[in-house]
């Protein structure tokens, strides 16, 4: 009897422990019944609708109106080139065979059938009569180029002109009554303010992105045109989704105004990973007017390299604030710059009277004159404060020098005229130099000015790192031009007697000549800094 009263009593434990399971999971919606058919009581509640605030409305309202009047002038381009059939030796070069032995076979070799390759990329009408805006590297080499509007009307388009190193080119359809997009002013957007980029990427046509402005006035940014003095210094940055066939396409502002031309990605898979950068349009519209008069780009240049300042560098000129182009050498083979009196090392603060922030502001300064016309500089030269008038001259067809065996094992042209007696190892700079033989400097085309200088045949991971300096052999300690005064260096002794002098903590600033760019630049470090 107690047993079958404490089954009972179980039995109601559970039954009791069940019920109110059910009615806690009901409670914390915890159970979910899925059946076909509807519940049969009980009322579905509508979610009440939160009203957009206006201002958010109009923002809306703002990047489909942009849109609609913006994208009927996009256009999508497709370029075409076909190589010329090459013939293919029916013998195998051997190794030692002289170099061009293969073309000498190729004309009694089988040939190949033509292989056409594509480009495809995105441009933006400029003018109601067909000029088109777009991005050099999307038609540059190509033979046959076609540009489909909106309503998918086609054309084939005519190079007015392109530009490798600003990556711009103006096209021409035979059209008229096209719509246009409004060209803006880069130098008045601000870092945060909204964008569109529109354009053809993936194939996708007239594809609307939206971000924001992420920053301006980036450099170095690979976009495949020429690695030269002139490369763009000036790109603004943005978020705005832009993968392949974005090229050529505009970047527009919250006016519907483009600002800049999509042209490269910061990616490691070739597609988009959260920034893209364009071309400042003031840049762009510069080069179309001289395309398009002129059918080339006439730079007015002052005849130096520039690079960014540093805070070592802005130290050893005296500077309280880090900003302004520092001169690492002269360019051409008449520089106006030297000339004038402008000295390696020194830091242009100002250009005609306006503060030069870094040295995309120096290169917008420079481009709204003409060759021919004078800019005043003020700089600073290791604490003294110069005005200096330059001048301005067209720049030279860009011009390549490369050392005579830099294709020999070891990537330089150390070891070939470079003796390795009396070398001088500095921990203090981390290079090893020795004395540049007559040879060297010959068969390398080294300037006089820089002939009687220091090889540095080694150096440092660190100053490799942090300087650039590759000690490979191809690069020349000329001066040391601080601690003042400027004093050449001629031979290992003399760079060991002035790095004696010199203490941890201290700036040293360098001045290099690079034979396989056949450039000079200036290196400031601080002793100690590694």
């Amino acid at each position: 009897m107690s047993n079958v009263s404490s089954r009972a009593k179980l039995i109601g434990a559970v039954a009791i422990a069940f019920a109110c399971g059910l009615v806690f999971a009901a409670g914390f919606d915890v159970t979910r019944f899925s059946f076909a058919q509807g519940k049969t009581t009980g009322t579905v509640r509508q979610a009440s609708l939160v009203p957009a605030p206006a201002s958010v409305v109009d923002l809306n309202n703002a990047f489909v109106g942009i849109s609609e009047k913006v994208t009927p002038a996009v256009v999508s381009i497709q370029a075409e080139r076909t190589e010329q059939p090459r013939q293919r030796p029916n013998v195998q070069r051997r190794n030692g065979a002289p170099p061009g032995i293969e073309d000498f076979f190729q004309q009694f070799g089988p040939q190949q059938q033509q292989q056409p390759q594509a480009s495809s990329g995105s441009g933006f009408i400029v003018s109601a009569d067909g000029y088109v805006l777009t991005n050099n590297h999307v038609v540059d080499g190509m033979d046959k180029i076609k540009v489909q509007l909106t309503d998918h009307r086609e054309y084939t388009a005519k190079v007015i002109g392109k530009d490798s190193q600003t990556d711009v080119a103006v096209l021409k359809i035979d059209a008229t009554n096209l719509p246009v997009v409004p060209l803006g002013d880069d130098a008045n957007v601000r870092v945060g303010e909204w964008v569109l980029a529109i354009g053809n990427p993936l194939g996708l046509d007239h594809t609307v992105t939206a971000g924001i402005v992420s920053a301006k006035g980036r450099g170095q940014v690979d976009v495949g045109v020429n690695n030269d003095r002139y490369q763009i210094t000036d790109f603004i940055q943005t978020d705005a989704a832009i993968n392949p066939g974005n090229s050529g396409g505009p970047l527009v502002n919250i006016r519907g105004e483009v600002i800049g031309i999509n042209s490269a990605i910061a990616t490691r898979t070739g597609y988009y990973q959260g920034y893209g950068f364009a071309i400042p349009v003031n840049l762009a519209r510069d080069v179309m007017n001289d395309l398009i008069k002129n059918g080339r780009v006439r730079r007015a240049v002052i005849g130096v390299n520039i690079g960014e300042v540093t805070p070592t560098v802005a130290r050893t000129a005296g500077l309280k604030e880090i900003g302004g182009a520092v001169v690492g050498g002269y360019t051409g083979t008449d520089s106006p710059a030297r000339r004038a009196g402008l000295e390696e090392g020194d830091v242009i603060v100002k250009a005609d009277g306006k503060v030069v922030d870094r040295v995309g502001t120096l290169q917008r300064i420079i481009r709204a004159h003409a060759p021919g016309e004078t800019v005043e500089l003020e700089v600073m030269r290791f604490g003294d404060r110069k005005n200096i008038k330059v001048k301005l001259i067209e720049a030279e067809p860009e011009t390549r020098v490369a050392a005579s065996n830099q294709d020999e094992p070891g990537g330089g042209p150390a070891g070939r005229g470079a003796g390795r007696s009396g070398a001088f190892t500095s921990p203090a700079i981390g290079v090893t130099v020795e004395t540049a033989s007559e040879a060297f400097t010959r068969e390398n085309k080294i300037p006089a000015d820089y002939a009687k200088g220091l090889l540095v045949v080694d150096s440092e991971t660190w100053v490799k790192r942090a300087y650039g300096i590759r000690g490979d052999g191809s690069e020349i300690i000329s001066a040391v031009l601080f601690p003042r005064p400027r004093r050449d260096v001629k031979s290992p002794e003399e760079l060991k007697d002035i790095l004696s002098k010199v203490k941890n903590g201290d700036a040293v600033s360098l001045l290099l000549y690079d034979a396989q760019a056949g450039s000079t630049r200036v290196v400031s470090m601080t002793i100690g800094e590694q």
